[in-house]
């Protein structure tokens, strides 16, 4: 496997990294945060640059790039939840044109004579509130459903543009026909991967705003950033975040490549991840000093993009765990 990016996956990164710049300016995220404004037109327009295409493994990389610089710009719409949780267990039965997210538990099914009945209530679901299909995983296997057929209520997080919800199941029937056939551990693992290179992406962006202060803060007469306590927190950063970023891109090549190291290198790359936002959050925050810690500092979406990436589907310790059993298991013995 080849961890250097081609050409033509260059020429991608460039494309979609100068289309966010300028369709998810960090002006926008404010007045969403702030007024309110709906970004339904953001979401269309993902759609129709063919963003939503990016379903086939093979693409995992290059929605992995997307997923990356959607990140750094603390991305407004249910992309993340849609392509990395809903289309993988979706399958064939997947539309580019609508917004889903997936329900990993909380839900039970039961047999009747016209199909299935889903009951329980699902938390912290990605996107819940807003999802036009939901993908839920029991016991009984994926079931597909409508967002009308249940109730939500979006829980209030720290992140102000996050949505995140409470998906509540009460006697849905659902027909055989939407019991779908897919592997929901493989779509567990691309739900991993996304959601670590999204964090990557969040905490480049605080590095970003963070060199930038620092070249521009001047102390004694100097900028700060000369001092050599600041680039030691500077650099720690960066190789946190390069460590990180290797990680989520090698899961992202094991996905593509159906090998059968992408149990393991999904769990490490959300689990490097989780480490990333640690040292990203802590040394960010000090290197802005009290401006870090305000409302009009624009440091902050990042910051929280990156701590909701850590708890969503599990924290670094966990999966830490998993990493750690897999080798007790396969090494026991030798």
């Amino acid at each position: 496997m080849l961890l250097e990016f081609d050409a033509d996956q260059r020429l991608w990164q460039e494309t979609v990294r100068d289309a966010v710049g300028k369709q998810c300016p960090a002006t926008l995220v404010r007045e969403v945060a702030e007024q309110g404004v709906d970004p339904a037109a953001l979401w269309q327009s993902y759609i129709d640059q063919g963003w939503t295409e990016l379903t086939d493994p093979q693409n995992a990389v290059e929605l992995a790039i997307v997923l990356e610089e959607l990140g750094r710009a603390t991305d407004l719409t249910p992309y993340l939840s849609t392509m990395t949780q809903y289309a993988p267990l979706a399958g064939s039965r997947f539309d580019h044109a609508v917004a889903g997210t997936a329900v990993y538990s909380g839900v039970t099914a039961r047999r009747d004579d016209a199909g299935w009945v889903l009951n329980g209530t699902a938390h912290h679901v990605l996107d819940g509130d807003r999802a036009q299909a939901l993908a839920v995983v029991t016991d009984a296997g994926v079931f597909l459903v409508q967002a009308d057929k249940v109730v939500t209520r979006r829980t209030p997080v720290f992140d102000p543009v996050l949505h995140i919800a409470e998906v509540t199941f009460t006697g849905v029937s659902v027909p055989d026909t939407d019991r779908v056939h897919v592997d929901a551990e493989k779509a567990r693992h691309l739900a991993l991967t996304g959601m670590a290179v999204t964090t990557v992406g969040a905490c480049q962006r605080v590095l970003d705003l963070a060199l930038e202060h620092v070249k521009q803060r001047h102390q004694f007469g100097v900028p700060i950033g000369s001092f050599q306590a600041v680039q030691h927190k500077a650099v720690d950063m960066h190789v946190a975040i390069e460590r990180a970023r290797a990680l989520a891109y090698f899961a992202a090549l094991t996905i593509a490549a159906d090998d059968p190291r992408r149990r393991l290198s999904s769990a490490m790359a959300k689990a490097a991840a989780g480490e990333c936002q640690a040292v990203v959050f802590r040394h960010g925050l000090q290197l802005f000093g009290a401006m870090g810690f305000t409302w009009e500092n624009d440091v902050q979406f990042a910051l929280k993009r990156a701590k909701a990436g850590e708890l969503l589907l599990g924290g670094a310790a966990e999966h830490r765990a998993v990493i750690a059993a897999e080798y007790r298991t396969t090494y026991r013995g030798l």
